[in-house]
Formats: C-alpha cells, sequence, structure tokens
C-alpha cells in the first residue's frame, strides 16, 4: 500500500521580488543570450526574447554584489562545448562559478570578507577560458581560475580600487578607477602580476579645474552653458597630484575603453562624458547635458558603431551615436566648427516614474547585437527596450542641426540598393551605417536610405511587491478536479492587493487589487475562489475597520462577505473555512467569534458576550456528509421503484433509476444538503472547547481541561486521528485521539506561530512555523524531519509557510521572495530541464553539449538536400526556405544565433576579405601575378573596431582624423610635442613643421626643435644625406632612443626598416601600426607576416589573433592550414569551402592535401555527431581516405546510396549573389 499519494510534480522555485541597494551593480547580459541579475542573495537568470525568468541559483549567504557571464571567445567542440558559466560575487567577498543549467557550483572562492568590488572573466581566451580576475576591498586585484577555484596571483596597489576595464584591443592593457585617480597597466599578463605599480594619472573633477581658456576675443559671442563646459575641460587627466581646493570629490561614475576605437577611453560623470585620447591623455570630445536635463548614471559604449548608449536617473535609456566629420565643413562659423567627437541624441526610450522605492538601477545591452537594452528598476522589474530602424526622412526638426543617419550600404557582404523595403534590424551595424571619417568621400546618396531609430519595449518582467506577505496554497489535487486543477498560490500584500502565482510555470496569473489596506490573511473556499481579510491602522479606542471580501478568480468579482458590518469594531484575528468550504468562522481580537454559512451568505450565530476569548481555533476534518448521501440514495430509490410499475422490464428499470440518479446527483450540487462538522478551539487558560455545527444549529460538546505542561496555546491542526497543539513557550502537543494519548515534546524554538498538514490522504507531515524559522514533523514518528533557522542556514525571516504539495513547502520570507522548497527545506536551485515554461527558450548553451553542436552542424550547411530546411525532424516540411547568399552570410548569422564570440570574429573578417580578393582576382585576371597583395578599392570597410584588421587606406584616413582632432585639442608643450610626432610618422611634414616652430623662446627644447624643423623641410633624397641620417637613427636605436630613431627613418622613407626595428625591440603594434600606415602592401604584408608569427608563438599563445591577421592580407591557405593544425575542423573545412566557392583558392595538386584532409576530418565530426548524410558529402570529395569513410558509413546497407554522387556533380544549394 501507498503510504500517501504525491500530487502533480511541481518544480522547487522562487518567486523573487525587490532588489536591494547592494544588487544595483549585479547584472549582465551574456553571450550566451540571457541576462544574470541578483536579487538578495539570490540570482536570476532570465530569457530577454521571451521574458520569462528560467532559473534562480541560490548559495550566497549574503547579498549578491556582481555578476558576470564568461566570455564565449573561444572554438566550441565536444571538448569545450557550449556552456552556461556565470560568476557571481557577494557582499561577503566570496564568489561562485556556476553550472547554470544544473543550479549546481562548479567552486567557490573566498579571499577576504568585504564585498567584491569588479569582476570579469579575461577576454583574450586562447590561453584558458578559465580565468576569472576580481577587485577584493579595498586594494587587491587577485586573478583565480575560475574552473578548480586556485589562486594564480595577487597584487596590490596603493589606493582603494572601484573598478577596472581592460582594454578591448590589447590585452596586456587595463586601467583601475581608484579612489584617487586612473592607474593605467601595460604589463597585465595572466602568468605573472603586473611588476610596475602602474602609471598612475590623477583626474581633477570637470567643475572644479581652473579654466584653462584662452582669452576669447572680444568681438566672439559669450559662449553658452555647453560651451563654458566645454572650455572648463580641456585639461583634465594631469600627472601630479591636483592641489587640495582643485580636488573636489573624485566622482567619476565609470571608466570604460571604447570597443569601437583603438585607445580612447571614456569617464563618466553625472552631468557629462568625457571621451580621452590616451595617447595624447587628453579629452577630445564631451557630451554635456544642460542644467535643466537629467543626469547620467551609467554609459555603455558600443562594439559595432561608435556609439553610446546612456541611462539617465529617471529611467530613460538614451542612444547616442558619432557624429561624421566630414559634415563638419558646411558650419558657415568657423568658431562653431571647432572639432570635437560629437555624439548626437538619435533616440530615447521612455523614462519611467521614479519614487522613493522606485528607482532605475542598472542597464545592460546585448553583446552579440547591441541592438536591444534591458533596465533593471530597484522594484524588481525587467523592461527589455528594442531598437527598431525604419526608413524616412525626419520631420520633426529641421533647424536641429543633425545630419541624417544613413543604413549601410551592404549586408553581410551583399550590396543593397535604395529600394530596399525595410532594414534589417538584426544587430546595430546593420541598422546604421559607419561614421563618416574626414577626408573620405561619402557614397552616393543614391544608394542610401535614411533611417529613424526608435525604442520599442518589447518585455516586462515584474517581480513580487514589498513584503510583508500573507500566502495560502489553494486546495489540493484530489483524482476529482484532476482535470481542471490548476496549482494558484495566492500572496496578499501590504498594498493590500491580492496576487495569484500559477506554480506550475511560477508566472503571475491574475493580480486582483481587493483591499484599501495591508492582507492580514487568506483563505480559499473553492479551486477558484477565496476570501481574504485586511485590517485598518487602530483609531484612538483602539478600533479598526475590518474588510472581508470575497473573491471569484475567474471573473474578477469582489464582494463584501459582512456586508455592512466592518467599520469600527475590534481586529479580526483570524478567519477559518470549514474542510467542506460550508461555514466559515471569524475570530476577533475582543469581541466573541462570529460563524457564518459561505454558500448563503448569512451569519449563523453571532456568539453571547459571556464566550471565552479565543486564542487557537481548528475545524474537524471528519464529516457526516457521506452517511448523509447514503440516506438521501435510499430515499431516492424507493421513490423510483415506486413510480415504475412492476409489470415493465427490468432493464428499463435500471436505465431509468440511472437516469433519475444523474439528475439527482446534478440537483444535489445545487440544494446543497447541510453535513454536520466541528470545530475546536482553546481558551486564554488552554481549555479545549468542542462546537458541532449542522444546518444553522449550533451545539457546545465536550470540555477537556488544559494540560499543565502547555503554555498558552497559540495554534492547533487536526488530521485524521492526530490533533496537534502548539504554544507561545514553543511546546508541540500531540494527540492520538483513536488511542486516547497525548505526548508533549518541547522545540525550545519559542512561540509557535502556524502549524499546518500536508495535504494527502494518510500524510502526516506537519509544517512548524516559529518566529525564527520553520521545521517539518513527522506525526506518526513523533520526530522532526527537518529544519530551517534564521542566521543558521539561511540569512532571511520566514513571514508565513503553507504546503505547496504533499512534498513542498511553500515560504514567504522578508528578502521578498516567495520559494517552494522540498521537503527537506535546503535552499537548492532547480535543473532547467525540469521546468515548464510557458514559452520555448532558444538558448543552445541550454543543450547537451552535442545536441547543441549537432544543431549547429544541421543548421550550418545542408548541401546533401539541395534545399535548406530549417527543420530538424527532417519530416516533409512545407515551406522549405531556398537560401541563397554566400556561405560566410549564413556562417555570421549563425554565429550571432548561438552567440559565439569567436566564430562571429572569424566569419565578420573572413567575409570582408574572401569578397575583397575575388572582385580584386576578377579585376587582375589581365594582370598576372601579384594579385595576392593588391587591395581593391571597396565602398564598404570593415568597421574601425577591428583595428589592424581594416584596409590600410581606411586606417590611413582614420588616423590623420585622429591626428587633426589632437591637434585642435592640444594644450601644452607636451600634447604639441607628440601631435609632430605622429604627424612625422604618417609622412604629413609641413603640419609637423608649423607644429614644431610654435615651441616657445623660453622652452628647453626650443633650440633642439628648430633644428629639427630646418632638418625636416631640408630633407632631400640625396646619398650621402640618406646614409648620414640612416647611421645616426641606428645609432639612436641601440643607445635606447628607439622612437627618435624610428622618426629620422621614416623622414627618408625607411619605414619598412623602422618597423623592423619596433619589432626587434619588442613594440608589436607599434610595427603593425606604422605599417598599416606608411608602407605600400608588399613590404607591410611581410611586417604583419612577422607579427602573425609572433603572436603563434607558444610564449603569446594568440593564434586566433594571428589568423585574423593573415586573413587580412589575404593568405587564405596558411589560415587553412593552421584552422586545420589547431583541429578547428569544421571552421577549416567550411572556409576552404568559402574560398574555393569565391575563387580565392584553386584545387590543384599543391592544395589538394590540405583540401582533402580538412574535408576529411569534417566529415568524421559530423558523423559523430550523428548526422551521417552531411558526413557521406564532405568524405566523398575528400580523395582516397574518403572513401574509406565512405565505404566505413554505409557497411551493410549496399554500397553508396544515389544521393552521393561524384565530386563534379554534388549539387550545393547555394546560389553565390555575385
Amino acid at each position: 500500500m501507498i503510504p500517501y499519494t504525491v500530487n502533480i510534480k511541481l518544480a522547487a522555485r522562487t518567486l523573487t521580488g525587490t532588489l536591494n541597494l547592494q544588487n544595483k551593480t549585479a547584472v549582465d547580459w551574456g553571450w550566451q543570450g540571457l541576462i544574470a541579475q541578483g536579487c538578495h542573495s539570490s540570482i536570476l537568470v532570465m530569457d530577454p526574447k521571451t521574458a520569462q525568468t528560467i532559473q534562480v541559483l541560490e548559495r550566497h549567504k549574503a547579498n549578491v554584489v556582481k555578476v558576470k557571464w564568461s566570455r564565449e571567445n573561444y572554438y566550441h567542440n565536444l571538448s569545450s562545448p557550449y556552456c552556461l558559466r556565470l560568476a557571481s560575487g557577494d557582499a561577503s567577498g566570496k564568489i561562485i562559478v556556476w553550472d547554470v543549467v544544473s543550479g549546481t557550483a562548479h567552486c567557490e572562492i573566498q579571499e577576504h570578507s568585504k564585498p567584491i568590488q569588479d569582476l570579469e572573466w579575461l577576454w583574450n581566451q586562447d590561453a584558458s577560458r578559465d580565468l576569472l580576475l576580481a577587485v577584493h576591498p579595498p586594494n587587491y586585484i587577485v586573478l583565480w581560475n575560475g574552473d578548480t577555484g586556485t589562486k594564480l596571483w595577487k597584487k596590490s596597489y596603493a589606493e582603494n580600487i572601484l573598478s577596472f576595464s581592460f582594454d578591448p584591443f590589447d590585452p596586456s592593457n587595463m586601467a583601475l578607477l581608484t579612489s584617487e585617480g586612473i592607474v593605467f597597466i601595460t604589463d597585465f599578463s595572466h602568468s605573472k602580476p603586473p611588476s610596475s605599480a602602474g602609471k598612475k594619472v590623477y583626474i581633477a573633477s570637470p567643475h572644479a579645474s581652473p579654466a584653462h581658456t584662452k582669452p576669447a576675443p572680444a568681438a566672439a559671442p559669450a559662449p553658452t552653458g555647453a560651451k563654458k563646459a566645454l572650455n572648463k575641460v580641456k585639461v583634465l587627466i594631469t600627472n601630479e597630484k591636483p592641489t587640495a581646493e582643485a580636488v573636489t570629490l573624485n566622482d567619476c561614475l565609470q571608466l570604460s575603453y571604447l570597443p569601437s576605437k583603438r585607445n580612447h577611453m571614456l569617464l563618466l560623470y553625472p552631468r557629462e562624458i568625457l571621451i580621452l585620447d590616451l595617447e595624447l591623455s587628453q579629452t577630445v570630445g564631451v557630451v554635456a547635458i544642460e542644467r535643466s536635463g537629467v543626469p547620467f548614471t551609467q554609459v555603455i559604449p558600443c562594439a559595432q558603431r561608435d556609439a553610446l548608449y546612456c541611462l539617465h536617473e529617471n529611467g530613460c535609456i538614451t542612444l547616442r551615436v558619432c557624429r561624421s566629420t566630414s559634415a563638419q565643413e558646411e558650419a558657415a562659423d568657423p568658431e562653431q566648427s571647432v572639432q570635437e567627437l560629437v555624439y548626437d541624441l538619435r533616440s530615447q526610450c521612455d523614462a519611467i516614474r521614479v519614487t522613493k522605492t522606485v528607482r532605475p538601477y542598472r542597464m545592460v545591452i546585448c553583446p552579440v547585437n547591441e541592438n536591444k537594452a534591458a533596465l533593471m528598476v530597484s522594484d524588481g522589474r525587467v523592461m527589455l527596450w528594442e531598437l527598431k530602424a525604419h526608413t524616412g526622412r525626419s520631420v520633426a526638426n529641421p533647424s536641429s542641426g543633425l545630419s541624417p543617419l544613413y543604413s549601410p550600404v551592404s549586408f553581410c557582404g551583399a550590396p543593397l540598393g535604395p529600394n530596399q523595403k525595410r532594414i534589417q534590424d538584426l544587430s546595430l551595424n546593420s541598422m546604421i551605417s559607419q561614421t563618416l571619417i574626414a577626408g573620405e568621400a561619402p557614397p552616393p546618396s543614391s544608394i542610401q536610405q535614411e533611417v529613424q531609430l526608435k525604442f520599442l519595449l518589447t518585455g516586462l518582467l515584474s517581480g513580487l511587491p514589498l513584503p510583508p506577505f500573507a500566502i495560502r496554497m489553494c486546495p489540493p489535487l484530489t483524482t476529482k478536479n484532476i482535470s481542471h486543477y490548476q496549482p494558484l498560490l495566492a500572496a496578499g500584500t501590504s498594498n493590500g492587493s491580492v496576487l495569484v502565482y500559477n506554480l506550475t510555470s511560477g508566472l503571475l496569473h491574475k493580480e486582483l487589487s481587493v483591499h484599501s489596506c495591508e492582507v492580514r490573511g487568506l483563505e480559499w473556499v473553492s479551486l477558484t475562489s477565496f476570501l481574504s481579510f485586511a485590517t485598518s491602522s487602530p483609531n484612538n479606542m483602539g478600533l479598526v475597520r475590518n474588510e472581508l471580501q470575497h473573491v471569484d478568480l475567474p471573473t474578477g468579482r469582489c464582494f463584501a462577505f459582512r456586508g455592512e458590518r466592518g467599520n469600527d469594531e475590534p481586529p479580526i484575528e483570524m478567519i477559518k473555512v470549514s474542510h467542506l468550504k460550508q461555514y466559515l468562522v471569524v475570530v476577533f481580537r475582543d469581541k466573541p467569534l462570529e460563524l457564518w454559512d459561505i454558500r448563503t451568505g448569512t451569519l449563523l450565530r453571532e456568539m453571547a458576550k459571556n464566550f471565552p476569548t479565543v486564542t487557537a481555533l481548528e475545524w474537524s476534518p471528519s464529516h457526516n456528509l457521506k452517511s448523509l448521501k447514503k440516506k438521501q440514495m435510499a430515499a431516492r430509490e424507493a421513490m423510483a421503484r415506486q413510480t415504475v410499475s412492476d409489470a415493465e422490464q427490468s432493464s428499463v428499470e435500471s436505465s431509468v433509476i440511472s437516469l433519475l440518479q444523474d439528475a439527482e446527483s446534478k440537483s444535489e450540487t445545487s440544494q446543497a444538503i447541510s453535513a454536520r462538522e466541528h470545530f475546536v478551539f482553546t481558551d486564554t487558560d488552554g481549555q479545549v472547547y468542542h462546537i458541532t455545527v449542522e444546518g444553522n444549529t449550533v451545539k457546545d460538546g465536550a470540555r477537556i481541561p488544559p494540560d499543565g505542561s502547555m503554555g498558552s496555546i497559540a495554534c492547533i491542526a487536526w488530521k485524521g486521528d492526530t490533533l496537534v497543539l502548539g504554544d507561545v513557550d514553543g511546546n508541540l502537543n500531540f494527540w492520538d485521539l483513536k488511542a486516547r494519548l497525548s505526548r508533549g515534546i518541547p522545540t525550545h524554538r519559542g512561540w509557535v506561530k502556524k502549524i499546518r498538514f500536508a495535504p494527502g490522504k494518510g500524510n502526516q507531515k506537519l509544517l512548524v512555523m516559529y518566529t525564527d524559522g520553520a521545521e517539518v514533523w513527522d506525526t506518526k514518528e513523533v520526530q522532526m524531519v527537518s529544519s530551517m533557522r534564521f542566521g543558521r542556514n539561511v540569512n532571511y525571516r520566514i513571514l508565513d509557510i503553507d504546503w505547496c504539495t504533499s512534498d513542498k513547502v511553500v515560504l514567504a520570507s522578508d528578502d521578498g521572495c516567495v520559494r517552494v522548497l522540498e521537503m527537506a527545506m535546503k535552499s537548492a536551485s532547480y535543473r532547467m530541464d525540469e521546468q515548464d515554461l510557458t514559452d520555448p527558450v532558444w538558448c543552445p548553451s541550454l543543450l547537451l553539449p552535442r545536441a547543441a553542436l549537432t544543431l549547429k552542424a544541421f543548421l550550418l550547411l545542408q548541401p546533401w538536400s539541395g534545399t535548406f530546411t530549417m527543420d530538424i525532424t527532417q519530416v516533409d516540411y512545407n515551406e522549405k526556405v531556398e537560401i541563397k547568399g554566400l556561405i560566410q552570410e549564413q556562417l555570421n548569422s549563425l554565429s550571432k544565433l548561438f552567440g559565439d564570440e569567436s566564430d562571429l570574429n572569424f566569419w565578420t573578417v573572413a567575409s570582408h576579405y574572401l569578397q575583397l580578393f575575388a572582385q580584386a582576382r576578377q579585376l587582375s585576371v589581365t594582370s598576372e601575378g601579384g594579385s595576392e597583395e593588391t587591395q581593391p578599392p571597396s565602398q564598404n570597410h570593415l568597421d574601425i573596431c577591428h583595428d589592424i584588421l581594416c584596409e590600410s587606406s581606411y586606417f590611413q584616413k582614420f588616423q590623420l582624423d585622429r591626428v587633426h582632432l589632437q591637434e585642435v585639442k592640444r594644450s601644452s608643450y607636451e600634447h604639441t610635442k607628440k601631435c609632430a610626432d605622429q604627424l612625422l610618422l604618417l609622412g604629413q611634414t609641413d603640419r609637423a613643421v608649423q607644429l614644431l616652430l610654435e615651441t616657445s623662446a623660453d622652452n628647453p627644447s626650443y633650440y633642439c626643435d628648430s633644428l629639427k624643423a630646418c632638418l625636416v623641410t631640408t630633407i632631400t633624397s640625396s646619398g650621402p644625406s640618406q646614409s648620414t641620417i640612416k647611421l645616426v637613427a641606428t645609432n639612436m636605436i641601440a643607445n635606447g632612443k628607439l622612437a627618435e630613431g624610428v622618426q629620422l627613418l621614416c623622414l627618408i622613407d625607411k619605414a619598412a626598416d623602422a618597423c623592423r626595428y619596433l619589432q626587434t625591440y619588442g613594440e608589436w603594434n607599434r610595427a603593425a601600426w606604422l605599417a598599416k600606415v606608411r608602407l605600400n602592401p608588399a613590404e607591410g604584408s611581410d611586417v604583419l607576416k612577422r607579427w602573425a608569427e609572433h603572436l603563434c608563438s607558444p610564449q603569446v599563445n594568440q593564434k586566433s589573433k594571428a589568423i585574423l591577421v593573415l586573413l587580412s592580407l589575404g593568405c587564405f591557405y596558411k589560415v587553412g592550414e593552421m584552422l586545420h593544425s589547431m583541429r578547428y575542423f569544421d571552421r577549416a573545412a567550411l572556409f576552404i569551402e568559402a574560398c574555393l566557392k569565391s575563387g580565392v583558392m584553386e584545387a590543384n595538386d599543391s592544395s589538394n592535401k590540405l583540401i582533402e584532409a580538412a574535408f576529411l576530418e569534417y566529415a568524421r565530426l559530423l558523423r559523430s555527431l550523428g548526422l551521417r548524410e552531411g558526413a557521406a558529402l564532405w568524405a566523398s570529395r575528400a580523395g582516397s581516405a574518403g572513401e574509406q569513410l565512405m565505404e566505413e558509413l554505409f557497411q551493410g546497407e549496399g554500397g553508396v546510396p544515389e544521393a552521393v554522387l561524384g565530386e563534379d556533380e554534388v549539387e550545393v544549394g547555394l546560389e553565390s549573389t555575385e
């Protein structure tokens, strides 16, 4: 016999509510496509596409202050699969690395006991993808292995560290924001701590620094407020500590590198954002807010375009896009066109209503597409905004002077026409085109469309309101109601509303505004209706207004159950509904109880004045409904027999009787019989009274004298033959009514607040609530099953309890959460795959490793079927999508779908250069040879965020533009000198001479600069002068003056030698930069190839970067070889396929070996993933070794199927759109 039945399986889960102030910074949107957010000591994981919570992680004991998803910047295969890894740090200094799918902790890290200030996974993941850098207050940075929890190194600094930011272009650079200024570290490495203390610079607060303004000419109009701010910010970063009166308080809110441009950094102040150029350490752009504007709280720079997402104090998110500098010339007033990086406001979303308890905390943007933002609000709401683009001219304000935004010229390499109906708003870079730079011809307006951007609210997640709560689970599941049962939980809140949650999905089912004051208690009267009561605050007589409402869920109808009663009376203490939901007892504090009939809504009895004061009350589960029903059935059958005469056949008789019985049983529910029910209650002396109710008669029964060992009774529970009493001193008294035994047990936990029996026949578990926690008891064995206590194993107090199913409890706690827990009451995260989600979630990282890779291979290329289908079940799919376009395009969008950072980087660069070189090849078919090095002019560039990987011509223009800006902004001799140096390297000798001649006569380097200017102007290409200069330069370099020597070499057009020297002395980045701006393609490519070799060396180990460099040089064969040798088999095969398709690689004797090897390995990989047709196709193109694999694939199936033909006849369902 089964001891008791188990309800529908409900997953353990946590319903979360408002956030704590410490959770403010704890939010992150990962490459995997999910948002993680700290809520008190737990972490929510949300899916932004469907706006649902899919996991709550519980293990921290203190408030969570930081969460970070691991980066996906590595190659994924079975040994390093797509996974969901999250690191979280709390206010007690503990860091936990989670496996989010199973809800378990990988490892736990503890160093100090102060809150973690900042956390970040290392983004350069060639060496290891488990490295986690953390700031432990006050001044330590520690590098951890996030997989094992071991400490790799620890370093302390002189000041308190607030946060840090990594340079997205160079993994060895990072900046720390400290309490006094910024510390730049240039030798960051995972193998050893930075050796130096870093270069320290101080920030003078922009308002406090003395105005370094040139005296304005008298005629010029007085500058406006914003202009004044700009003038003030001329000098910001100083190397010496500013004087005491100059530094007010370092109110810099945030520092981060710009991922869209190298060596630029952003500093956020409440009223302005400063853009610094780090080569000059000087402001080159300011976004200031007018006096009436709303201050900033946070800004996120984008990588795909030079744009900023800004969050303001009123919860408004604005998008600002950098203005094209080539549009500057139109300004007539030269003073107005002062060169600045200007960020124009292009779009903003609605603000929220900010109150004392409701403020915007943080925003995060989607790192893959950068076109979605999520805003976290302190009341637990998450607002999901999406940026949408639509074509059309702006009619709003022509005088605002904003130049129009244009859509990109091409999408994934395929050019777009002007008749494009809608803009591909897949990501930010497919919505708006690049910011133009000076000296670059804008594309003809005929092929561009103007774009308007707007924010659209696409999702909203809301949490529970502020505690306290009163919770009650709806009546339990039975065999009768199993067809329409919903596990609903009603939670009454302090503002008078009742929230009803469906616990299968954990989503809010209904929110009903029922009362005008705090809800004190709820009782369900059926599966779809409940009674709730609320009491207002007492007046000076101690009387209150009582509200007792009856609520019907399907219709939402509420009515006052006690009619006009309720004003100016003592407060209601509790309401109790009988087991058959027939009667209701209302207990008051200083007034006799009332007995109501729920079905008719009538008052049956108001007890007399001398009625004892009730301290605890409970209805008995026993009743006489069954015997009553039996009597009725017997009477009816007798009636039925009399009406049917004996002459008629018995068959008719039985059928008529059954019909009558049906009719009777239907009418029975309408004119219900009143069954007899009992309740017991205790008075202040502990005496137990027994009262019977039947219809409208109330009878007083036996009285049992008090038990001497018990104090004042606080609560009673009764189920079957067991009655349990709990008192204010923490004693539990178990009565066995059948055996007439009683047994008292002291729990020593103080006042017993509530006790409740679990549902289910024969289930004798009991849930007990104390002021400091809860316990589960087994009343059969009279022993404790599990216990939780505030301060010992949990850090929240329990406000209310109930049973959710026969084996799970639901607890409301003072951290604003409602938790559904197993009977053991251990706060455990649940496995994601056990959940019932209302909407399906697209997140490959949730799948088993193998399943995710199979899905990816399946979606990639399906040349074996001739058509492309998204349907993985292989059934006959009616809308087969014919895919047209390049392979790269598909790979590009697929890596976005999977959130695969390394894939995305590789295919973005690869598709761009494959196309470039394919076009070049078509152009240079006539001129044989050297075609590998020529780069044709192209209408579309790689975005500047790829830095060194861009085309030389574009890169050069960008650098010139940047120096021009630096020159306008320079404010000291140091700056001027740096500008002159840059101009010399860029070959702009005339401008450099002008700057050198500006040196004032009292400057110590006046003489030196003047001579340099003479030298630069008189250099002729005569032999002797050249050899002299070369000799001097080499001597300088040998004696440690590297920069000066390189300048001299550049003057005499020996930039290639200069690059070689730079590389010898380890200045690899500088050499690559110089090669890009000064050398012709052939020489430049040599320098970059040497750099790529250096990147591949074991001590540097940045192979993925090296591959990208080789791609930009068009060394496609080498890239294929490297991918293959690194065992990136799918990437290698697909890349070689793309090369063959676009004609930049030929299948000849030399290359066949690589091609066949790559295809063979890819076929093996597909076979291991179970995609046999795909494996057969690639094997058929892999030469002799492939034939063996084919035989293995189709053993015992009578040879090769017809689907796989010879190499020439393979029908690939991809048409190139060139």
